[in-house]
């Protein structure tokens, strides 16, 4: 059985992966040099903030295994996956899955507190004039607990990749380059996910329009 690649990781998919990730490194890089670098720092969460938006609309009208039905959380599959007795599919497998929903679920926090977040020297969040003072120092303490938890996750999933890697033989990193992973029964192959012009140009216009929003949202609401 001759193997074949089949498209998988589309590339407004695969894009928003390594920006997200080169954003989060820029992110927490900034707030530990400190001093005028942390203005950097609320320029990489407003962009992890206009990326995570357009991951949740890429979610409901992206490509096949772009969209959140096709690795739809499931703690109970996870376990049976973790036993081998479930398969674990072109896309996310199960146990990727919850990760992928944990990270954005920690980012989209961590995005959100920064917004009315307080060093309580020079910076605050573009929206802590909204809030009182007792729930912005409320934020202000998650945004900081919610980063030892993401950082806790990225690891992680860094840890999760190593492991496929040296034991499964499973490359996860390239697929996520390339968008193509291989299947092996030629004869039976897994539908691809569409990559064309239409979805690239569909996703940039989305991509414009979360960015107006977090422009808006960090500019007129004070």
């Amino acid at each position: 059985m001759a193997a074949v690649r089949v498209r998988v990781w589309d590339l407004p998919t695969r894009l928003f992966h390594w920006a997200l990730t080169l954003c989060v490194i820029g992110s927490i890089a900034s707030i530990n040099i400190g001093g005028n670098a942390v203005e950097w720092h609320f320029r990489f969460g407003y962009a992890i903030l206009t990326l995570l938006l357009f991951r949740l609309l890429w979610g409901f009208v992206g490509p096949r295994y772009a969209r959140f039905a096709s690795f739809a959380p499931n703690p109970l599959a996870a376990w049976r996956y973790l036993r081998g007795r479930a398969a674990a599919g072109l896309g996310h497998n199960p146990l990727g899955a919850l990760s992928v929903y944990a990270l954005l679920l920690s980012l989209a926090v961590q995005a959100g507190t920064g917004l009315f977040a307080s060093d309580a020297i020079i910076f605050d969040g573009p929206l802590r004039p909204l809030v009182s003072g007792e729930t912005g120092d409320w934020l202000t303490a998650v945004h900081k607990v919610n980063k030892i938890i993401l950082i806790v996750l990225v690891v992680l999933h860094l840890l999760a990749i190593a492991w496929y890697a040296i034991v499964r033989k499973q490359r996860l990193v390239g697929p996520m380059i390339v968008g193509d992973k291989l299947v092996e029964d030629a004869r039976m192959p897994a539908p691809a996910a569409a990559d064309g012009a239409r979805e690239r140009m569909r996703a940039l216009v989305l991509l414009v329009v979360c960015a107006l929003v977090v422009w808006a949202l960090v500019t007129k609401l004070v």
